[in-house]
């Protein structure tokens, strides 16, 4: 009778769970399954994701290579940190059967429900009574940090093994001995196992914790039984986390290049923790005596994030931070054993909190990949909660069960209110459905129109990831008849930062014949442009491409898509850039410094620098380089190699000077390095202002041989 107690109460939280998350989304009707929960951009991307999982581009343990992206030679994404690989492979595998927007629903409403079931196993081992473990869930599983996220940041919402990090790190700092082979042993392990190939975030917190329950163990009490699972969960979480990422160094080809994602040390502070954001409700809380604070929090904050309200805790778990606070307090006064849930966030405040050791830690290293400390307030969520519940289960206990059940759904109920983000108006979920289906329409007319495999060089040229803005065109956005197509191939999607896809950039800037001619000898078989991509809504270009004779159309619905044909060569050339690609040790160019491949400005290094240029060939060939140098001071020395191999051993002045050579290249990316033995020099105290060459021109040209004039 107990077990199927147990049951139906499982049950019963994971229809009260699936209840809200659906209300929430609107998805009472099969065809809302089957769009997208929202349809722009980063969200675009996750979808794109479950697609290339799905078309087997996307695995664990390989090259992520995205087939049908960066065309010709497809997007080569190893460089790419990737979270929860795994998962996204799953939703891959899901897709194929359902679809990609619904497996992309589907996957929503599973981090809500991992996380309740989370939460409420935890709590129920800690011997909470079953109404406040259930309220606990159900409040974890909707914390404005994890839900609020959607689509955009679905791999973000997916916060269930939260609670198992909590709470085993628990088990091996204060418990009794803790054996490998037992049960929770075995828990301990499996959950070092599931953080190792989930959330980066996540995992970074996680070692620390437990190294803090290692350090409790070895200060304390030794448990040696303890201190053995805890060293083998580390090693464990840390050996999957390897091997998962693999890919980031294994497979990725263009070693010169910088890292796609941009970080730096004032990202960290920009969005580090700010502890008031904890208890500041967000400026579109549904209760407007609620938003009016966030609202005041926009007005008067000079430095927050785009994730500010993110670390909310709602007002449940407000009252659990302050009721922890208060106990942990007292026990200090008193002499008393602290809580260690106090312990835990304790240490999360200040590793986390802007000015704290997550500064600290990216200052002195350098390595600022978890700039975003405001997502470590899941965490803070998980253990306020724990408290919370635990607290009023036990206040509760000995007192009438059924006004215990009626507290907890006051309290649930009251907190669902209170974290729930608005959900999208009737109107906008209706504009999400109108523009997937309409893609989708899209999508199968251009098939019909184009050979299968056929290229379409999209415009404008878009870097990938995390663009600028151009016009109204936002970033992710030239996914869309990606995901609308089967079988076709698109230009957008190469990493960006990377020789690979230098050609698109070189073409930007050309007169339209000269790209027409250009891209037709690569084999592509139409150019697609968004209008919302350029000021003039592209009819420029479309008025070129007529003149050119190239005045068939393939027009979206909504008129903001547009396909004009070309005539593919019979006979297909693989593209060549014009110019090299910058890699390592060069500043961040400024907006417009760059007319399509063309230099407006120089590019200038701060150390010893990289740069590559990649060969599409499949066999050596011979190029010749040409390039404007300049130096920062009277007489720099400057060693230039390929490959290794050095060309250029020159002095430098302030005045920029050109220099030549050739040099036989191998298949794929190849490296340039350029160095100098004196220091870089600072010009002022400004950012960007250590200087010790530049260059302000680039040129490469394919030539017959060694000998042979330019061709």
């Amino acid at each position: 009778m107990s077990n199927l107690v147990q049951r139906w109460r499982w049950l019963g939280l994971t229809l009260a769970a699936a209840l809200v998350c659906v209300a929430h989304y609107g998805w009472w009707t099969p065809q809302r399954w089957t769009v997208p929960a929202d349809y722009g951009g980063e969200s675009l991307e996750m979808l794109a994701r479950i697609q290339a999982a799905s078309e087997g581009d996307l695995a664990p343990l390989r090259p992520q290579v995205m087939s049908r992206l960066g065309a010709p030679f497809g997007a080569n994404w190893s460089a790419y940190p990737s979270s929860d690989l795994l998962l996204l492979w799953s939703l891959g595998q899901l897709a194929r059967v359902t679809g990609v927007a619904a497996a992309a629903n589907l996957a929503l409403l599973l981090a809500v429900l991992t996380a309740a079931w989370s939460f409420y196993g935890c709590a129920r081992w800690l011997r909470v009574r079953w109404e406040w473990a259930m309220a606990g869930a159900l409040l974890f599983a909707f914390t404005y940090q994890a839900f609020n996220r959607g689509l955009p940041h679905l791999l973000v919402a997916f916060s269930w093994t939260v609670p198992l990090a909590i709470f085993t790190c628990a088990l091996v700092a204060a418990s009794r001995r803790v054996g490998g082979r037992s049960l929770l042993g075995g828990l301990v392990l499996g959950t070092a196992l599931v953080i190792g190939v989930s959330n980066p975030y996540h995992l970074f917190l996680y070692l620390q914790l437990m190294t803090l329950a290692l350090a409790a163990q070895g200060f304390g009490r030794r448990r040696w039984e303890n201190l053995r699972l805890g060293l083998c969960a580390l090693a464990l979480a840390g050996a999957a986390f390897l091997v998962v990422e693999m890919h980031v160094w294994f497979y990725t080809t263009d070693t010169a290049a910088d890292s796609p994602l941009e970080r730096n040390y004032g990202g960290t502070e920009r969005y580090a923790l700010k502890p008031l954001e904890l208890v500041v409700p967000p400026a579109t809380h549904r209760w407007d005596a609620w938003a009016f604070f966030g609202n005041r929090y926009l007005r008067w904050s000079d430095w927050r994030s785009t994730e500010a309200f993110a670390p909310y805790l709602g007002v449940a778990g407000v009252m659990g931070l302050l009721w922890l606070s208060a106990e942990a307090w007292v026990a200090v006064l008193r002499r008393r054993r602290v809580p260690g849930g106090a312990l835990m966030s304790g240490w999360v405040l200040a590793f986390a909190s802007v000015g704290g050791l997550t500064n600290v830690f990216a200052f002195f290293t350098g390595l600022a990949l978890f700039r975003a400390s405001n997502r470590f307030s899941i965490f803070l969520s998980a253990i306020v909660l724990l408290f919370l519940v635990s607290r009023l289960s036990r206040w509760w206990t000995g007192r009438a069960a059924g006004w215990s059940v009626a507290a907890a759904l006051v309290l649930v109920s009251l907190g669902l209110a209170d974290q729930l983000p608005r959900a999208s108006s009737p109107e906008r979920q209706e504009r999400t459905v109108r523009m997937a289906l309409s893609d989708r329409e899209f999508g199968q007319r251009l098939e019909a129109a184009l050979p299968a495999g056929g290229m379409l060089f999209q415009m404008p040229v878009v870097v990938f990831p995390e663009a600028p803005q151009q016009f109204q065109l936002g970033d992710s956005e030239h996914f869309r008849p990606f995901l609308a197509t089967n079988a076709l191939r698109f230009s957008y999607g190469a990493i960006k930062g990377r020789s690979r896809g230098q050609w698109q950039r070189d073409l930007a800037g050309m007169p339209t014949a000269e790209l027409v001619k250009a891209l037709e000898s690569y084999g592509f078989a139409a150019i697609y442009l968004n209008r919302r991509g350029f000021a003039d809504r592209g009819e420029r270009l479309l008025a070129e491409l007529a003149a050119l004779g190239r005045t068939g159309r393939i027009e979206g619905v909504r008129g903001e898509q547009i396909v004009v044909p070309l005539q593919p060569s019979a006979t297909p050339v693989p593209p060549l850039a014009h110019t090299v690609t910058f890699g390592r040790g060069w500043h961040r160019t400024t907006a417009g410094a760059h007319s399509g491949g063309a230099m407006t400005e120089p590019r200038w290094a701060y150390e010893s620098a990289t740069m590559s240029y990649y060969n599409p060939h499949r066999e050596r060939r011979w190029y010749a380089f040409k390039f404007k140098l300049s130096g920062a001071g009277a007489r720099r020395t400057l060693h230039l190699a390929v490959n290794g191999e050095e060309q250029l051993d020159v002095k430098l002045n302030e005045t920029a000077q050109e220099y030549r050579f050739r040099v036989q290249l191998n298949p794929g990316p190849n490296h340039v390095d350029l160095k100098s033995p004196e220091p870089a020099v600072r010009l002022s105290e400004e950012r960007r202002q250590l200087r010790m060459f530049a260059v302000h021109e680039s040129a490469v040209t394919p030539v017959a041989g060694p000998e042979h004039p330019e061709g």
